[in-house]
Order: C-alpha cells, then structure tokens, then sequence
C-alpha cells in the first residue's frame, strides 16, 4: 500500500496533518541522504583552519630559513613575507662539513629497508595470527603487543652490548635490524586482515592446490594494500626522523640526516637560519612522499580489500 500524498493528507485531515507528515518525510529524507549531502561552509572553513594551524610550524622554518642571523636576533618573530637568503642558506647547508648528501643516502638506505621489511613481516604475522589456528596463538599475540608498553630508552644498553658484540658500531645495520619488524605493525595488520580477508578466499586457494606462501602472496597480501600502504608510509616517516638510536648507534661518523642536522649547531653560537634551512631540505622528501602515495593511499581505503 502506498503512502498518501501531502495533498491527500491536507484534504482529509486538514493543513496541520500535512505539515507534520511533511515535517517526518523531511526529516526521513535527510537522514537516507545524509551521505550524499554536501558539507556546508563551516565543514571547509573548519577544515582550512586546521590546515593552517598544521601548516604554519613548516611555513615559520622555511621564514627563519629565508632570513639571516642577525635579522632573527634582531626579530625573531618575523614577518610571513620570506626573506631572499633561502637559497645562500641552502648552499651553506650543502657546502657545510656535516656530510648532507652522505647523511641523506644514509636516511633513504634505512628508511626504505625499515619500511619494506616492516610492512613484509608484518603481514606475515599479521596473517597467521588472524587467519591461522595453532596453539599458543591468543597469548602470543598479547605478548607482542604489550611490548609496545616498554619504553625505548630501557632497552638501549642491551642493545647496544649486542651491537658491540657483532661490531656494527657505526654501521646502517644497527639501525635497520632492530626495527626490521614492530609490534605496532603487527597489531595493525592482524586487526585489519581479521575483518577484510574473509576465510572463503584462504579455502578456495587452498582447495586450488595453493600452498600457503601462496596463498599469502596471492589472497593475503593484495587485500592487506590499504592498511601495508599506510603502515609503510608511517614507518617510512618514523624513520626518516628517528634520532635517537642513530645519534647513540652511529654518531657523527656514519649519520642519518637528522643526527647531521644536530651538528650545525656550533658550541656556543646557534645560526638558527643555517639550521632551519638544513630542516627545510629534511622535510621536503616527506611532503613529496605524501603527495605522490596520498591518492593511492585514499583510493586503496575507498576501493576496499575485497569486493563483494
């Protein structure tokens, strides 16, 4: 039976009736729309303030990076207009004896590695610990993620012991080992491959005569690229900017990019334009790297693992 009309309603029950009744049929309609419905000029005006707010520490470093020493002692607030000295300052960076291009080949080697191997491990373990029965497999997952509670800095002597031991004190391995897999990774792979990969997949690639390598390369992996694309690009980050264990690890003599950023920093004299420039070039390969993943990495989340 189909549901009267407005009209209808006004002429049998009067306007009242057919003002409620179209009140509710708004109201309904809203709601089964409400996925459809265009943000209003709050959504874009909250959304471009928050933009700003991020965006300005990156602008503040490129303004004090485009001024001098003497212009920052005399203001250091200066103005949002740059200043003409980027460019020396950048040479001064790249002419500097900090290493800058040995620094970098060193952050890429071990950012790619660390990334690649994370996002591999991860899903294996990811995999097994949603996907597979064996035993022990509950506990297990419980121990690996409640080492997420202890903090870094308590397991640095130790490791540094086991380093010394193997003699890779200063070497780009001491940093790349220890992080060839995360719990954090772990975690993130086994929550999102417990919903996304249904089990009649694994089935029907087992019932193929895949082995179950193949059917992790095959079934696994293609539906964990949403989730193994944001993990590689936080883990990329991560150790793009990680200081800590390369600074105690490697030193001055082998160092990442941020460990040689830090030695610009003359002992009683800091030229705060020389540094920010040097941190102005560290940032620029993370803004291209989020550019060029960004729209594959909101394609693979808006496409989904598995059509149905």
């Amino acid at each position: 039976m189909s549901t009267p009309s407005v009209a209808a309603i006004e002429q049998f029950a009067g306007k009242g009736a057919a003002r409620s009744a179209a009140r509710k049929r708004n109201r309904s309609a809203g709601l089964n729309a409400g996925s459809e419905r265009r943000p209003r000029w709050l959504t874009y005006l909250l959304l471009g303030v928050t933009i700003a707010i991020s965006f300005y520490p990156l602008y503040y470093a490129f303004l004090l990076a485009s001024s001098t020493a003497s212009d920052i002692a005399r203001n250091p607030i200066p103005s949002l207009i740059p200043g003409s000295h980027f460019f020396e300052n950048v040479q001064r960076v790249l002419e500097s004896d900090i290493g800058f291009w040995k620094a970098v080949t060193n952050s890429v080697i071990i950012a790619v590695v660390t990334s690649l191997s994370v996002v591999l491990f991860s899903t294996l373990a990811g995999f097994s610990f949603a996907k597979l029965r064996f035993k022990g497999r509950g506990p297990l997952l419980v121990f690996v993620i409640a080492t997420t509670a202890v903090p870094t800095q308590l397991g640095v002597v130790p490791l540094f012991l086991v380093m010394k031991q193997l003699g890779w004190i200063g070497q780009l391995q001491a940093v790349i080992v220890p992080g060839l897999v995360t719990a954090f990774g772990v975690f993130w792979m086994t929550q999102y491959l417990e919903s996304a990969l249904p089990y009649e997949l694994i089935e029907a690639a087992r019932v193929d005569g895949a082995s179950m390598f193949r059917t992790f390369w095959s079934i696994a992996l293609p539906a964990a690229r949403p989730a193994a694309t944001m993990l590689g690009l936080f883990t990329f980050v991560a150790s793009w900017t990680n200081y800590f264990w390369p600074f105690i690890i490697l030193g001055s003599a082998n160092p990442t990019l941020p460990v040689a950023l830090q030695l610009l920093q003359a002992t009683f004299f800091k030229d705060m334009s020389l540094i920010m420039a040097g941190v102005v070039l560290s940032v620029i390969p993370l803004l291209v790297l989020f550019i060029a993943a960004g729209r594959q990495l909101v394609a693979g989340i808006m496409q989904g693992a598995v059509k149905g």
